[in-house]
């Protein structure tokens, strides 16, 4: 399999983290897990395969236009036959600038994105289809993301806070609690914890969780360091605090993770 990102233009920057391609020309079936990233995506498929998502012991397809809410859990796939996989990572914020909604209840789902934004999105996923042009596709993208991003004064100025508290707890000297955060901008903690789960779909403790065992997950992936560097360079306490927490957005131990295949973790990595 093939994974390629792409970086957003100048315009979409602020909006998106990157687009990216995911290919298999291979046709095989293969199950895989997807564990929470702190980001809500966007994705289109392009190919003849299909991919599945399991609930309560029971594999549904994913529709060819998908939207992915936060995931706050490992969630199981199953890939059936050959892909070509394209999406937009947004981050964590971005989500609210587009559906006009609170992005909560779409967490650990994978919904219609047609259902989500309107029949817009079956143009577009219709001119995708006519191009093979990787530059011609992003500029569709492009096109539909900025004039689906009309300003709402009313909750820009929420969701900035949202995006500055974010940017702050994504620096390795953050270290204040939510109550001094929250004053900072002149409202409670409670305020801003409702601020957060309304536009990013998660409060700050699970944001910043996330954020630590995504960093976490990158360097096993290296396979460079070992298991116990890796917990306190993320920031773990203690190896048993990173050992519980790993397992609770994998469903397994860090040192099981090393000697398993995670196809599509390990191809995004």
């Amino acid at each position: 399999m093939q994974y390629t990102e792409i970086l957003p233009s100048a315009k979409l920057k602020a909006y998106v983290k990157s687009y990216y391609l995911f290919e298999q020309e291979e046709s095989r079936t293969y199950e895989d897990t997807v564990f929470p990233a702190g980001n809500i995506e966007m994705i289109f498929n392009l190919g003849n395969g299909q991919w599945q998502t399991e609930a309560n012991g029971i594999y549904s397809t994913t529709p060819t236009t998908e939207f992915w809410g936060q995931l706050t859990k490992p969630l199981s796939i199953k890939s059936i036959g050959t892909h070509k996989m394209l999406g937009i990572r947004l981050y964590p914020h971005s989500a609210a600038y587009l559906l006009r909604g609170s992005v909560n209840i779409f967490n650990d789902l994978v919904t219609d994105l047609k259902d989500v934004m309107g029949k817009e999105i079956a143009t577009l996923y219709a001119q995708l289809s006519d191009t093979t042009v990787l530059t011609e596709q992003i500029t569709l993208i492009e096109t539909f993301l900025l004039n689906r991003l009309v300003p709402d004064n009313k909750q820009t100025g929420k969701i900035a806070v949202v995006e500055d508290v974010l940017v702050n707890m994504k620096q390795a000297s953050f270290s204040e609690n939510i109550d001094t955060v929250a004053a900072r901008y002149g409202i409670t903690s409670r305020y801003l914890q409702q601020l957060f789960v309304q536009h990013t779909g998660i409060p700050p403790k699970l944001y910043s969780k996330i954020n630590r065992f995504q960093h976490s997950l990158r360097l096993i992936n290296r396979k460079q360091y070992s298991l116990t560097s890796i917990a306190y360079d993320s920031g773990y306490a203690d190896q048993s605090h990173f050992i519980k927490e790993f397992k609770s957005f994998t469903g397994i131990t860090p040192s099981a993770y090393l000697n398993e295949e995670y196809p599509v973790n390990q191809a995004m990595s």
